[in-house]
């Protein structure tokens, strides 16, 4: 009898030797991500970590193919960003507060627009299921340049959630929500996770909601990743309560200790 093999499927994001380099006025350069690998398993929710200047923002500007590596490779879900990264974006989709979508259009019309654009049909029905899910229907047909902060934030979730992404990448997805609302974001993105199966990477200073939704943590330092490993793990390394208190850990060590901490982690692995 001969024994079945079971297909294995690349992880949803695989870095190897991801760096980063802007040119400076002077004619030198700065190093925004140094050369950093990881990998992300499909289906899970990984928390991507790091004080202001870190490297986050780069990171997954990169992952969406926005700016381009000065050096390394990025797959996601098993496909070479830099070769065919047209044929891997409409598998997955991007929130951030902080990008700020069309102010004159209104909701509606903005999530119509990338609704089209992500080649989705029932558009109408699409926008209407979100609007009701992420509570958008009393602001549909008001200019998205007049909303609140918190409105603008549940939009920008919506036009990420638009195309029942395989993989989301999203950046403070709850920043600028009081806590109730906030909750019930952290509730809808993991039964999102629960239904289809999709990957989460997530950068937040919520340590609350990391310690909540991730089921592993990158901790970046300075362009480059200094710990890793599952929320639980961390505490346990590092003898805290909190992963708030292990954030700070590493924010305040100095480089050589948060170093030798990760590849201790990457060892363990």
């Amino acid at each position: 009898m001969t024994e079945r093999t079971i297909p294995q499927h690349p992880p949803a994001i695989r870095v190897v030797g991801l760096t980063k380099r802007f040119p400076t006025p002077g004619g030198g350069e700065v190093t925004a991500v140094d050369a950093i690998d990881f990998t992300v398993p499909r289906g899970s929710v990984t928390g991507l970590l790091g004080g202001n200047g870190a490297g986050k923002t780069t990171t997954i500007s990169m992952l969406l193919g926005l700016l381009l590596p000065t050096a390394g490779t990025v797959e996601i879900l098993g496909v070479d960003m830099a070769r065919h990264r047209h044929a891997v974006l409409p598998r997955m989709n991007f929130s951030s507060p902080y990008v700020e979508l069309p102010h004159r259009l209104t909701v509606r019309e903005n999530l119509t627009v990338y609704a089209h654009l992500y080649g989705l049909t029932c558009v109408k029905k699409r926008v209407r299921e979100l609007s009701e899910h992420l509570d958008l229907t009393r602001f549909l047909d008001r200019p998205s340049g007049g909303l609140s902060a918190g409105q603008k934030t549940r939009v920008a979730l919506a036009k990420a959630l638009l195309n029942d992404p395989e993989l989301l990448l999203l950046d403070e997805p709850t920043a600028s929500l009081d806590p109730d609302t906030a909750d019930w974001i952290r509730t809808y993105l993991e039964r999102y996770r629960a239904r289809t199966g999709a990957t989460i990477l997530l950068a937040s200073h919520n340590m609350l909601e990391v310690e909540r939704l991730c089921d592993g943590v990158l901790m970046m330092r300075q362009g480059r990743i200094v710990d890793r490993g599952a929320p639980s793990a961390l505490l346990a390394r590092y003898g805290r309560q909190t992963l708030e208190e292990v954030f700070l850990d590493i924010a305040r060590a100095s480089d050589g200790a948060t170093l030798l901490a990760g590849e201790a982690a990457d060892a363990a692995e």
